[in-house]
């Protein structure tokens, strides 16, 4: 099996349910309470299919991404977050300079729900493909 590329993501339900539900759970429409919300996609070795694990939710304009959960049978292939604060106020909707380098460092694509859509940043798809841990690539 091959790792699933950002595009081949995207067009799964569980992943547009994941970045709809991350992007509720946000609060983009709240200036006090509004914050990042995210996690990991995996895909089973076993089956194919992609699992969800979300992260504890973060700050304005951050979130800690850095310890994916283990997930048995398992390998992390991207990660997903949002940007829930408004581009009509002056915030970037895009992946800011720190997602770029975050994304190619750690080897899987980052996808962003924003108020202008979705965006994609690093690698296409998991580097090294499937192989190597469970968690962010070798």
């Amino acid at each position: 099996m091959q790792a699933p590329t950002s595009a081949d993501l995207l067009n799964e339900p569980v992943v547009q349910q994941a970045l709809e539900q991350a992007w509720n759970d946000s609060l983009p429409g709240d200036p006090l309470r509004r914050h990042e919300e995210g996690g990991w996609i995996y895909k089973d070795n076993t089956t194919g299919n992609l699992v969800v694990r979300r992260a504890s939710a973060g700050a304005q304009a951050s979130l800690d991404l850095s310890a994916p959960p283990m997930v048995p049978g398992a390998v992390m292939v991207a990660t997903f977050h949002t940007h829930p604060n408004p581009s009509a106020e002056g915030w970037e909707p895009g992946p800011s300079s720190a997602d770029v380098q975050l994304a190619w460092l750690l080897g899987v694509p980052f996808l962003i729900r924003a108020d202008d859509g979705i965006h994609a940043t690093g690698p296409a798809s998991r580097r090294g493909g499937l192989t190597g841990g469970p968690g962010y690539p070798p």
